[in-house]
Parts: C-alpha cells; sequence; structure tokens
C-alpha cells in the first residue's frame, strides 16, 4: 500500500521562510498531491513553479482551507492569530512558525530531535520554536543529556534574513553604496546593519531584554522541560545574510569534559561536530546556510563557571530556525501516521 500523500498549503509564500519551504518540499520528496499557496492581497495571482507545475498564489483569507491537509504558517503572529483558528476549524493541521502560540500550553511547541512525543497532543496547531532558541538548542540538549544542563548564557549573532526579504536588500543596497560612495539609507534597522552590529533584535520589555531575548529564556524551558532554567541572553543583529551564531556559556549539575562533550555533540542527529581549532575548523554561518545540522565547536572548559562549558553553533535561522523544523515536524507526523489526509481520516 503506497504512502499517503497531502494537499499543502504555505501561508506567506512569497517570504523568506516561505521560499525555503518551497525548496525544502522538494528537496525533501514531501508527499505533496497539491500545493496551495498564500500571501497577501497584493501578492494574489503571481506564479510560482513547483514540480514541474505552475502554481498562482491565492489570497490569505478565511475560508480558503477547506481541502488542506496541512498549511505551514510562514507570516507573522498577527496573520497568524486571524487565520489559523479557521484553518484548524477546516480540519487544517496549521504548524505556525511565528509567536502567536508558542507560549500557549494547549499547543504544543516542538524540536523533534528533542520533544518528538508532543506532537501527538496537538489540538489543530504545533509551534515552531524561535530561530535562535532553536539553533542554542541544537548544541545544549545533548550536553543538556550527557551532564544536567543548570544554566546558561547567550550572546547570539543574528542574519538580517531574521527580519525578511526587506532587511537582506537593506543590507545589500547599504554595500553598494558604501561602494559606490553614495548616502546610506535605512528603513528596516534603526542603524545602519553594513558593517555594523546592533544589539537590539524584537523590541525592549520593562525589564530591559528584548522580546528576542525573552523568547529564548520561556521556550529553552517548555522546550526541555526545565521550567525554572536560567537563562540570560543579549540578542544582536548582525550584517549576515543567513544563519545565526550563538556563543554559550553554560553550567552543568555533572563534571564536564571537552571530551565527552565533542562526543555528544557528534552523537546528536542535529548537530555536526566541527571542532579542530589547531587546524582553524570551527563553524561559521556560511558553512551552515542550507545546512539540515547546525554546527558546533570552540568547544572548551569555561573559566568562570562550575562544571562549565563554552561553545559556539551556527545554524540556519531559515531552516532550522523556521521552515526546515517545519517541516521534519509534518514529515516525522505523516511518517507514524499521526498526520492523515482528509479523505482517509473522515473514512
Amino acid at each position: 500500500m503506497s504512502s499517503p500523500s497531502f494537499t499543502v498549503g504555505i501561508v506567506g509564500a512569497t517570504g523568506a521562510t516561505g521560499q525555503e519551504l518551497l525548496r525544502l518540499l522538494q528537496q525533501r520528496n514531501f508527499p505533496v498531491a497539491t500545493l496551495r499557496l498564500f500571501a497577501s492581497a497584493r501578492s494574489a495571482g503571481k506564479t510560482v513553479e513547483f514540480g514541474g507545475k505552475t502554481v498562482v498564489i491565492e489570497e490569505a483569507k478565511p475560508g480558503v482551507f477547506g481541502d488542506v491537509d496541512v498549511a505551514f504558517f510562514a507570516t507573522e503572529g498577527a496573520i497568524t492569530k486571524a487565520l489559523a483558528p479557521d484553518a484548524v476549524q477546516a480540519g487544517c493541521l496549521v504548524i505556525d512558525k511565528s509567536s502567536a502560540y508558542r507560549m500557549d500550553p494547549a499547543v504544543p511547541l516542538v524540536i523533534p530531535e528533542i520533544n518528538p512525543q508532543e506532537l501527538r497532543q496537538h489540538h489543530g496547531i504545533i509551534a515552531n520554536p524561535n530561530c535562535s532558541t532553536a539553533v542554542a538548542l541544537m548544541a545544549l540538549w545533548p550536553l543538556h543529556q550527557a551532564f544536567g544542563l543548570k544554566r546558561y548564557l547567550a550572546a547570539t549573532y543574528q542574519s538580517v534574513s531574521g527580519t525578511g526579504t526587506d532587511a537582506i536588500d537593506e543590507l545589500e543596497a547599504q554595500v553598494r553604496a558604501h561602494v559606490a560612495g553614495t548616502p546610506i539609507t535605512k528603513k528596516v534597522y534603526p542603524y545602519q546593519i553594513a558593517f555594523n552590529a546592533i544589539p537590539q533584535v524584537d523590541s525592549f520589555g520593562a525589564d530591559g531584554y528584548t522580546g528576542e531575548e525573552t523568547k529564548m529564556r520561556q521556550e529553552s524551558r517548555r522546550i526541555m522541560g526545565l521550567p525554572n532554567l536560567p537563562v540570560s541572553a543579549t540578542c544582536v543583529r548582525v550584517p549576515v545574510v543567513q544563519a545565526h551564531s550563538v556563543a554559550i556559556n553554560a553550567e552543568f549539575e555533572r563534571p564536564v569534559s571537552v571530551e565527552a562533550a565533542r562526543a555528544a555533540i557528534a552523537a546528536f542527529a542535529g548537530a555536526e561536530l566541527v571542532d579542530d581549532p589547531a587546524n582553524k575548523r570551527y563553524p561559521t554561518p556560511l558553512d551552515f546556510t542550507r545546512q539540515v545540522k547546525c554546527g558546533v565547536g570552540r568547544i572548551r572548559i569555561d573559566t568562570a563557571l562550575e562544571n562549565g562549558l563554552s561553545l559556539w553553533v551556527s545554524g540556519d535561522n531559515l531552516w532550522k530556525g523556521a521552515a526546515l523544523n517545519a517541516l521534519q515536524n509534518a514529515e516525522l507526523m505523516a511518517r507514524e501516521g499521526w498526520l492523515k489526509p482528509k479523505a482517509i481520516a473522515a473514512a
């Protein structure tokens, strides 16, 4: 008996994450019977080539999900809040990359290498983690399993693609303007991003932490099942097009060693060990752009924390931090029989 195929929707198909989803659906041969693409009204009517066919983009609005089995929401939280309930009511599984439902206790927040069992607890919506959280946890989870994570501190180096295609365009335009000696304009970020670093990702809260920094703390606790885990993060936007990096200082319950840490990383499905300082080998965002795994290196004993490790991780924010993680969740559900086409589910 052949495996079922699905009617797949992408909400936000013209954005950076939506474009990566299209690429990944083809590369990973997800069983797509029919593809439905949704975007804003101004993008409706445009066409995209997929699997040798031309797909017309439709306006994302209530009432369009009647035949969709699974919809990847690759858009902002406000749009998810407006449309996801309608999709769920139509019997469509929503896998959402925004922060709209991440902290809702009724909605699973899932990284499949860490807490796949949560996928079975959904009520129509599955949340994707924040991109910087996902990349950081690809290093921290195997170390937690080996040594017992007690706390961690993080400084992120986040690419502009995390803000969207307009931010990529702004970085490229500013670089060209610098080379040409013409005035540099700013629209997306409050400061010039080319040749700069901006220590603000998201808006500031009353405690002085940005939304991105708060997300790393809250989401790490939820995904890892450590509700009281101390986490402190400083999130920084840097002039890199794609893939985030995170410098991590982590303290553990049990004694650590570099050798055991390397072995734990090397054995973990979500990570690739790249740690040979003598030969200047360590992960970089360029090397881990459009890579399934996140690279982990610069592993060393932390000199300020008891039972501590310092390390560096790079991973694609549009892949593991968004599109790939969402698709991996759908793949796992389809493989386990937890996701069924509507026609089969109703039979």
